[in-house]
């Protein structure tokens, strides 16, 4: 057979459809020009020189080295180990934190915290010592300590000057105390963070620090990654969720009648709220003389110091709170507290009318079923060396009155809190990034007011049990005097005085 008959054989093909006819080569060539696309036209430079297509141009580059599975693969496995650690961070702190705390109990970890804390400070104060010389030592006071005053009383100061007549040289004892009281006076350095016998590895405390080594600089370098980056975040968290479990809480247990569950229910979710939240400030509190905690239709009466004072208290026993009704996040904590808990909240034009306050007050310790009042005479917050004058409208009332004494330890964190300087966001940072909240509290024995005792009198007698149960300094002067000026009735009365000590025909 010669090689051109090859064209005129039939070779087989595919079907189409039912046509099971064969059909020579030529034809088949023909239907596949017909029903296939023609390729695309390859595309030339202006040189004439062709360019190569796109499906050239992917094979010789290959395939692409990321896929868009595996562009999500880094992106997943990093949202997978974020999840990983915040669930470890949860069960951490449910564990060893939480629970221990909600049911009043302790693993030990805060104790061996505070130890080794303790054992830092001692180790820094030491190096403090012998890097400062003995000319510019340490100051032991603990006010600001601006100028060297003579805290001698004034009858005393002018015996030594003179007899019974007056001469013209005392008028330089009073200008001297007229200018020490203008520099320095008793009721501004009040308002202040009181000043630390030694540093604290603290940024914001001891006007007195500087650079005594590396080492120490090392070691407060330390203490800011464990402060910011440890502590910090812990804290938080559990602050997060001891305010979240009281406004759930204290909610749903408003819902309940009134009954003696409600009741029980409410002071458990108190409770157990506020440990937590003292947890979250790695709080460390002595309770003294525990017999003495006021009673239910008491009135329980404190120095006031921090806002976290109702959360020291509270961590120990449940109160019935009085104040005034506040927006924001304070406000949704008030409205779901007062559901479970009889608080006596009022507006600002109600606080005006002492007369309504007064009456509220009464009709609630009228019940003896009802949870002790808790009341802060004073007003406003003083920096834990004093305790200023008490309004006498908490002692008008009648009723049993139980004194608490606090005292805070400022050498683990200045619990001050300055409302003139730092707004309520600033104040719990400064509280989350301190060491810790080292506290002591009293209980006193109840007072009643005696046959003949008016109101003021009552008050300045318990204002000086706290101060001496405390170790506080008591003063007369008003804390309203942090933002208003000094009354004319309090001017003509310290006029009076000085006029006696002038003329000597009485005194103080």
């Amino acid at each position: 057979m010669d090689t051109g008959s090859f064209s005129s054989l039939a070779l087989p093909v595919f079907p189409a459809g039912n046509d099971t006819r064969r059909r020579p080569v030529g034809e088949c060539r023909e239907a596949a020009a017909l029903t296939l696309p023609s390729p695309a036209p390859r595309l030339c430079s202006r040189s004439g020189r062709r360019l190569p297509r796109a499906r050239d141009t992917a094979v010789a580059l290959g395939p692409p080295p990321w896929t868009p599975s595996e562009r999500a693969r880094p992106a997943m496995e990093g949202a997978e180990l974020a999840g990983k650690i915040l669930s470890t961070w949860l069960t951490l702190v449910l564990g060893l934190i939480l629970l221990p705390s909600a049911f009043g109990v302790s693993l030990g970890i805060s104790e061996i915290y505070m130890k080794i804390l303790v054992k830092t400070l001692e180790w820094a104060t030491i190096r403090i010592e012998k890097g400062v010389s003995k000319e510019s030592g340490l100051k032991s006071s603990a006010s600001v300590g601006i100028i060297q005053r003579d805290e001698s009383p004034m009858e005393k100061g002018l015996s030594g000057l003179r007899g019974r007549d007056f001469e013209l040289s005392d008028a330089f004892y009073f200008s001297k105390k007229g200018l020490e009281a203008i520099v320095e006076d008793e009721v501004t350095q009040r308002f202040s963070s009181e000043e630390l016998v030694s540093w604290n590895l603290l940024t914001r405390t001891n006007m007195n620090f500087q650079y005594i080594s590396l080492r120490l600089t090392t070691v407060w370098v330390l203490g800011v990654l464990v402060r910011y980056c440890v502590l910090l975040p812990l804290r938080v968290t559990l602050a997060f969720i001891g305010i979240s479990l009281l406004v759930i809480g204290t909610t749903l247990v408003g819902q309940l009648p009134d009954s003696s569950l409600k009741n029980w229910l409410s002071e458990l979710v108190h409770l157990t709220c506020c440990r937590i939240c003292v947890r979250a400030l790695s709080g460390s509190i002595r309770y003294h003389n525990k017999q003495y905690r006021p009673q239910k239709g008491g009135i329980c009466v404190a120095n006031h110091t921090s806002p976290i004072d109702v959360l020291i208290l509270t961590t120990d026993g449940c109160y019935a709170m009085v104040g005034q009704v506040h927006g924001g996040l304070m406000g949704i904590i008030q409205r779901a507290m007062v559901k479970a808990c009889p608080h006596v909240w009022f507006e600002r034009s109600e606080m005006k009318d002492r007369h309504l306050v007064t009456k509220r007050l009464k009709e609630h310790i009228a019940d003896k079923k009802k949870l002790p009042i808790l009341i802060f005479p004073e007003g406003t917050c003083i920096n834990n060396t004093s305790v200023m004058m008490f309004k006498k409208g908490s002692f008008e009332i009648g009723g049993t009155i139980h004194p608490v004494a606090i005292k805070y330890n400022p050498q683990f964190g200045d619990a001050f809190w300055n409302s003139s300087k730092y707004n309520m966001v600033s104040y719990l940072l400064r509280m989350m990034t301190s060491w810790a909240i080292v506290c002591d509290v009293w209980y006193m024995p109840p007072m009643t007011r005696e046959e003949g005792e008016d109101a003021v009198q009552f008050a300045n007698r318990v204002k000086s049990a706290i101060a001496v149960q405390g170790g506080l300094t008591e003063l007369p002067w008003d804390g309203g005097l942090k933002r208003a000026k000094v009354k004319d009735t309090f001017k003509e009365e310290q006029q009076k005085n000085y006029s006696k000590m002038l003329v000597g025909n009485g005194s103080l």
